[in-house]
């Protein structure tokens, strides 16, 4: 994936308008901007018409990113986050067009159910998840894992 600039876009493309209205309409944008509130992100307009929030303080969910809605979030700070993982904005940024797809909160227990589902057969969250794996596994500091027959993974301790 390419690197985004860490710049507001002066214009967006049709279809990132859509995905900013969308997330609007659905809340999941709102929840985005309450959960960066909440943490005590310092909150700034990113590229693509996404909000980009750092210094989140709390330690749930564990992941160096995440998203809610079209707000991007991390501990860290964002040029920080992305000369490690130049590919991460546009990552995330597809997770927001899954909350827009997804019709926006009902996106959080599909993901649940997608990274169950990837633990069940790989033992990591991300190497089966279909929404991590649409995002691009390694852009999102995910490694591939081999599939493990059901049988034998039922026998085996998560993460073993």
């Amino acid at each position: 994936m390419t690197p985004v600039a860490l710049v507001p876009s002066e214009r967006l493309s049709r279809g990132q308008r859509v995905r900013r209205l969308a997330n609007l309409v659905n809340g999941s944008t709102v929840l985005g901007l309450g959960v960066a509130a909440l943490g005590r992100c310092r909150v700034r307009r990113g590229p693509r018409g996404l909000w980009l929030a750092d210094r989140y303080r709390f330690d749930f969910p564990r992941a160096g990113a995440f998203t809610v809605g079209d707000v991007l979030l991390t501990a860290d700070e964002w040029p920080a986050r992305v000369q490690v993982y130049p590919g991460l904005l546009a990552h995330e940024e597809r997770h927001a067009w899954q909350y827009a797809v997804c019709g926006g909160l009902p996106f959080v227990p599909l993901y649940v159910l997608a990274m169950a589902w990837s633990v069940l057969r790989t033992g990591t969250k991300g190497a089966r998840n279909v929404f991590e794996r649409d995002a691009g596994l390694a852009a999102g500091g995910y490694l591939d894992a081999p599939v493990v027959p059901l049988r034998a993974r039922l026998r085996r301790p998560v993460g073993a």
